[in-house]
Parts: structure tokens; sequence; C-alpha cells
């Protein structure tokens, strides 16, 4: 009778332990996810001040948005607009979050503004 009682018991605990795997997993990976919306709002903010730097130059030797892609991660997928105000430059940037575990965390969105150099024309 205790044999029976201990091969059953097997069998809980393997059920138990990929019941366990399953949800270590899935909150692993849901962690990913979080670290991934993090770093790509972090780049967003990167991209934005290298382009509105560029942009702001009066002699600049660089397209703002190619500054703007050369200071991010090659593999995220990124917009840029720029707006010109008067005497600043404003440039957003909204890049898209990668997907791990099929929840559509959407895009990043940052924006950063720099002041144009002076004697500039309004061009």
């Amino acid at each position: 009778m205790r044999r029976e009682a201990v091969r059953r018991d097997r069998g809980q605990a393997v059920i138990e332990y990929g019941g366990w795997l399953f949800l270590l997993l899935f909150v692993s990976m849901v962690a990913v996810q979080v670290g991934l919306a993090v770093y790509a709002a972090q780049q967003a903010g990167t991209a934005a001040r290298a382009a509105a730097r560029v942009a702001s130059q009066d002699d600049a030797q660089l397209d703002p948005e190619a500054a703007g892609r050369a200071s991010i991660s090659s593999w995220l997928g990124a917009g840029f607009e720029t707006a010109v105000n008067g005497d600043e430059v404003t440039v957003t940037v909204t890049v898209d979050i990668p997907q791990v575990v099929g929840i559509d965390f959407g895009t990043a969105t940052k924006s950063a503004t720099m002041p144009r150099d002076p004697g500039r024309d309004g061009d």
C-alpha cells in the first residue's frame, strides 16, 4: 500500500514541477519584455538628442536622421520628425518596442530640443 502512495506522489510532483516551470518561464519572459521596453525608450532619447544636436549645427556634415540612426542599435526600427521653431530645433523619435511574449507595448517616443547656431539663416 505504501509503494502505491509513493508512485502517486511522483506523478503529482512532476505535474507541480511543470506548472511552476511554466510560470517561472513566463515571468522571466515578461521581465525581458519590460527590459526591452525600457531599453527602447532609452535608445529613443539618445537618438533624439543626437539628431537634434546635428540639426542645430550651422555647418553639419551629416543628416540629422542619419546621426540619430547611427546612435542607436541597428535592430531597432525608428521614425524621426524634425521641427524648426525660430531659434530652436526639436526632433521627435519614435522607436518600435520589440515583442517577446506577444504583449504589444507599442512604441517609445522621446523628443529633444536644441538651440540653433547663432547667425543661421531661416532655412
